[in-house]
């Protein structure tokens, strides 16, 4: 075996272990925007909101209105079912414990906001940018099932509500997206090229040191 054989190997086993380290702390990245495992989290849980009208699946609604002309109509039957008990669910959950859950909410955010926007913690910014556009998309359902137990909603007219409900959670996760996209940006512009995005006066640069005995005859 020659000399030096065992060294190599071990120096390219030690650098296998360096790429498997590199390569899971890039997949825990803490640094959110740069991370992709962010980004996906992103679309799948507006993904999976915008699919859940009120806790019902929309492809009940859809299947609802396509057999409207039937006489029993048994799909609209069943999401009537589904959406009561999600709209008694609900609002029993709010009336037992809102209060609650709104000081634990209110107390969370400005945890957040204080780590991720004073202090600049990255992994707050995206906690934030996830969980603030849905917490209104919960204030937006518990207003939304209030009116369809007040009003005592059924048949096309729910179909309607249940799918303007959609909408506008629709059009909350496409605002959120849009926001979190220009704000991860930002971020990861402002990681890689620090200089080019602080104010005035704040520039960072080496200064040269004075050089006192410039002028001065060689010698003396």
């Amino acid at each position: 075996m020659p000399r030096g054989a065992g060294k190599h190997s071990r120096k390219r086993i030690w650098g296998a272990k360096v790429n498997w380290y590199e390569l899971l702390n890039e997949m825990i990245d803490m640094r959110s925007f740069s991370n992709l495992w962010f980004w996906i989290a992103l679309a799948v849980m507006w993904s999976a909101t915008s699919h859940r009208v009120l806790g019902v699946p929309f492809d009940m609604v859809i299947r609802a209105a396509r057999h409207k002309d039937d006489a029993e109509n048994q799909p609209q039957q069943d999401l009537e079912d589904m959406v009561r008990i999600n709209v008694n669910r609900l609002l029993y959950i709010s009336g037992v414990s809102g209060l609650w859950m709104l000081g634990l909410g209110s107390f969370l955010f400005t945890i957040m906001i204080l780590l991720g926007f004073i202090y600049d913690v990255q992994l707050a910014q995206a906690v934030f940018c996830l969980l603030f556009p849905l917490s209104i998309v919960g204030l937006l359902s518990l207003n939304t099932a209030r009116r369809i137990r007040e009003e005592h909603i059924q048949g096309a007219v729910l179909r309607k509500q249940l799918t303007r409900h959609r909408v506008w959670v629709q059009v909350i996760g496409m605002l959120s997206i849009f926001a979190t996209t220009i704000w991860g940006i930002y971020q990861n512009l402002t990681v890689n090229l620090p200089n080019n995005f602080r104010h005035l006066g704040q520039i960072s640069h080496v200064e040269q040191p004075i050089d006192h005995d410039r002028g001065r005859t060689r010698g003396l």
